[in-house]
């Protein structure tokens, strides 16, 4: 295929409409059209996302005003792990954004030093302390911070949203596509008939109609049944099962009682037996899902789990969880395939991989994938080479990821069940012939005793001081300094000890001059 002349998006859900738009925002000469299963449920979970889908919606030109209202949405400013490190932890944040290390004063490794000198620093106060963010987050509140009252706090950037996926997905076909000019197709595909090179030469509809693969590319987004890429083109699917536990979901959605209190501005994970529930707090309602692994529990015994989880932690009785709530089964294909463009196909979404929903994922994938799809497509000619590049950038995103997700795992202490002793005892993918997994964990990470400091930037150092990896330790202080005497040790570290400790109260009181959450949203995006 030499030069695309049209471009058909199959799947309807969130991941096809998000490419639609894309595409059709920057190749408005291509004739460009969805093609839309009739009947074919979506996966409708995916609620959550990270900040980089900012710089998506800046690349289409959408603002938060045009959609959250229609969308149930509202706004996350971090991602809460609870009993991830060991049981009844405390818990620990990921916020968004940048750390306050002015002048390298009071910096993160100076957050380390103070852990180790007063260990009974909890674990959550790395973030507390670095992240001006977490004043809001703590305290459930939120502005925009026009007047810079909160050093590092970037709104359009350290913002993320929880929001309906299906609602988003209608949105961007109804409110955004058919404007642009952009067509929807409603039919399903019963065979496709492919040329003698491999490629798509017709897909074959339920109507007798039949769509010609000529001059066209095809974007599969058809959800983890790869109907293109997969199915059709054999392309071979690299499990990442090795580093990933899970592999299933139930799912369902909570209604608030307090919705002042409940609506929260981050995604909270707890982790129980056989893997973790999130909590994803919507304008109108939360939604909730069990992550487990169908390997230490069945899916019947997996629902009795997380209905005795709700049952303890929103207070619900046996009746109501029982009689009351619906929930939705979910079978998760947890890796990537070999090669994500392969002739005239390119696989966006669920269709292409998935690691899990651990870190919002999901659809930071699709609009990773689409800029870089957009990247490639500029070109005239689409070449062999353009689609080896396109897939080499895709895998090494994708997998750098899914190295970051599964640290959550390989640095737990947990015991209580199989499923906890059985990552605890794994021995990480690290060789010679997968060198990805010590990069992506970043030196200082996966070897501790290297240079006693963790990056300044980027979410590895989050994860590995809410797990208590810390970067360095009592005798390595000691062994350093060369200094054994520990009243010396804090007598020197006592200044940017103390900064931490006032900048974290002078950050807290901005915050308590704020709007809530909720209130902001009534304002800001409902009108209410």
């Amino acid at each position: 295929m030499n030069s695309i002349k049209r471009i058909w998006v199959v799947g309807g859900g969130t991941a096809g409409a998000m490419t639609a738009v894309t595409l059709k925002k920057y190749f408005p000469k291509i004739d460009i059209r969805i093609l839309e299963g009739r009947n074919i449920p979506t996966v409708g979970v995916g609620e959550s996302t990270l900040g980089q889908i900012n710089h998506w919606l800046a690349m289409v030109d959408i603002k938060d005003e045009e959609w959250m209202k229609e969308c149930n949405a509202s706004y996350k400013l971090s991602i809460r792990f609870e009993n991830f490190h060991k049981l009844n932890d405390g818990g620990f944040h990921y916020p968004f954004g940048d750390p306050y290390t002015l002048n390298n004063i009071a910096g993160l490794n100076d957050w380390h030093f103070k852990k180790i000198i007063f260990p009974k620093t909890h674990n959550s106060d790395y973030a507390n302390c670095l992240y001006p963010i977490m004043a809001l987050v703590n305290q459930n509140k939120l502005f925009k911070n026009e007047k810079k009252y909160l050093p590092c706090f970037d709104f359009k950037r350290h913002t993320a949203y929880h929001f309906d996926a299906s609602k988003f997905g209608e949105w961007l076909k109804e409110k955004y596509f058919k404007k642009l000019g952009g067509r929807v197709l409603v039919e399903n595909i019963v065979s496709v008939e492919k040329n003698e090179d491999g490629s798509i030469k017709y897909l074959h509809l339920d109507t007798e109609n039949k769509i010609e693969g000529k001059d066209t590319l095809f974007v599969d987004c058809t959800g983890f049944q790869s109907l293109l890429l997969g199915k059709s083109l054999n392309v071979p699917f690299e499990s990442y099962e090795h580093m990933l536990p899970n592999n299933s979901a139930w799912a369902t959605h909570i209604n608030y009682t307090d919705k002042e209190k409940e609506l929260k501005p981050y995604t909270n994970c707890t982790a129980i037996e056989n893997g973790w529930v999130w909590n994803i707090p919507l304008w109108s309602r939360m939604g909730s899902g069990y992550v487990y692994s169908d390997k230490y529990i069945s899916d019947e015994d997996a629902l009795k789990q997380y209905k005795n989880y709700l049952m303890k932690t929103h207070n619900f009785s046996k009746k109501f969880v029982e009689e009351d709530m619906s929930y939705k089964k979910l079978k998760m294909r947890i890796g990537l395939h070999k090669k994500l463009w392969v002739k005239n196909v390119v696989a966006i979404g669920l269709s292409a991989g998935f690691i899990e929903p651990l870190e919002s994922n999901g659809l930071f994938t699709v609009h990773e994938f689409l800029f870089r799809l957009v990247r490639m497509l500029q070109r005239e000619t689409i070449t062999e080479f353009t689609r080896q590049n396109y897939n080499f950038a895709c895998r090494k995103i994708f997998r750098e990821f899914a190295e970051f997700v599964s640290l959550h795992y390989a640095l737990s202490e947990r015991t209580d069940t199989e499923y906890w002793r059985d990552i605890t005892k794994k021995e990480w993918p690290v060789s010679e012939t997968n060198k990805r997994w010590i990069d992506g964990f970043d030196t200082a990470i996966w070897n501790k005793m290297f240079d006693y400091h963790y990056p300044d930037l980027g979410g590895l150092q989050h994860i590995a001081a809410g797990m208590d990896w810390n970067s360095t330790d009592l005798p390595s202080i000691k062994y350093g300094l060369m200094e054994s005497d520990l009243d010396k040790i804090k007598k020197l570290y006592k200044n940017p000890i103390d900064t931490l400790n006032k900048r974290k109260t002078a950050w807290d009181l901005v915050a308590s001059k704020q709007p809530s959450l909720y209130e902001f949203l009534k304002k800001e995006i409902y009108n209410v």
